[in-house]
């Protein structure tokens, strides 16, 4: 396998995600409204969602060595009758970032890009949640772009970009980046090129009983009353951060947080990679640890999802074990 110049990687990666949190950021300003919030109504996410997935797969293609990306979506139910109204508003804010002379075709096609299923024969790729906490970005609350480069199975590079989540600035919107052995860091979203650029680190306790959980605020997504039984048991009285996404791995990246827990809610239930890889890798290279309920590294080799994997525990590092040992006595780790 040629090597390739990750930090030139990181650059495309960069580029990309913000490109895709700008047209998120129109969808969410200009689609959600109370009407759509009232009656339940997903078109904007899912809008959303096929413009950040076209917009990062084309920057790829423009930028980067690796073109294979193992997105969420394609544009097959874009394509179908009746769904005119959804494909017109998505290639709008397609053009809105890479221009008027984009055309329909065009926009579908770097959707497509994104339907690549890896195989043993697929050594690097990219995977890609376009819109990662999509009831969070709805509610006008907390969701994230994640990228994250794929390489033998193991997360070599990592980008969240987080457009309501609070920034180094003090103001909303932050991206986090993280390549293999060289660290993570936090900037704003808003920023170009390196400004306002700064490493992050884990929190550094050491005692479970100062530590404090982030979970998703979707009970459906995690087992809540066994992570309520697991923070009793380590002696944890702060109340959990609540949040939609990835930024779950954010925050713990940058010690406002020390344990992340995403508790298998079936046994037979396998995590999607496109969910986990940028976090892991941001979270890892700030210091902390990220494993399976069994303390097994997480395996991205095997497809579209975590087959040989049960769940995520992801820590500061230092109390990682105490969380796995109370993990293993109110869940059946197999």
């Amino acid at each position: 396998m040629s090597k390739i110049d990750l930090e030139a990687e990181l650059v495309a990666a960069i580029a990309a995600v913000r490109g895709a949190a700008s047209v998120c950021q129109s969808v969410q300003k200009n689609l959600v409204t109370a009407a759509t919030l009232e009656k339940k109504d997903k078109s904007p996410v899912t809008v959303a969602d096929f413009a950040s997935q076209a917009l990062v797969c084309a920057a790829l293609a423009d930028s980067s060595k690796i073109h294979e990306v193992v997105g969420e979506e394609n544009a097959a139910e874009l394509r179908e009758a009746g769904a005119e109204a959804t494909r017109d508003k998505v290639v709008h804010h397609v053009r809105g970032v890479r221009g008027a002379d984009v055309s329909v075709d065009q926009a579908l096609g770097w959707i497509d890009l994104g339907g690549v299923t890896p195989d043993g024969s697929l050594e690097r790729y990219w995977t890609l949640d376009p819109i990662d906490g999509t009831k969070g970005f709805l509610r006008g609350e907390q969701y994230a772009i994640a990228l994250g480069l794929i390489e033998k199975g193991r997360v070599v590079l990592g980008v969240l970009g987080c457009p309501n989540l609070e920034g180094p600035d003090g103001r909303p919107g932050c991206l986090l980046a993280a390549v293999r052995g060289r660290g993570a860091t936090i900037q704003p979203l808003s920023a170009t090129g390196d400004a306002g650029r700064k490493s992050i680190r884990v929190s550094d306790i050491t005692s479970t009983t100062a530590a404090r959980f982030c979970e998703s605020v979707e009970s459906g997504h995690s087992d809540q009353d066994q992570s309520a039984q697991i923070a009793a048991d380590l002696g944890i009285h702060e109340e959990p951060v609540r949040v939609d996404s990835q930024c779950k791995y954010a925050i713990v990246a940058r010690g406002e947080a020390q344990i992340y827990l995403r508790l298998p809610t079936r046994k037979d239930y396998r995590e999607k990679i496109w969910d986990h890889a940028a976090g892991l890798v941001v979270v890892e290279e700030a210091g902390g640890r990220v494993t399976d309920v069994r303390g097994n590294d997480l395996d991205f080799g095997h497809g579209r999802k975590l087959e040989t994997n049960a769940g995520v525990i992801a820590t500061n590092g230092p109390i990682h074990d105490a969380v796995l040992a109370s993990v293993a006595r109110f869940v059946d780790v197999g």
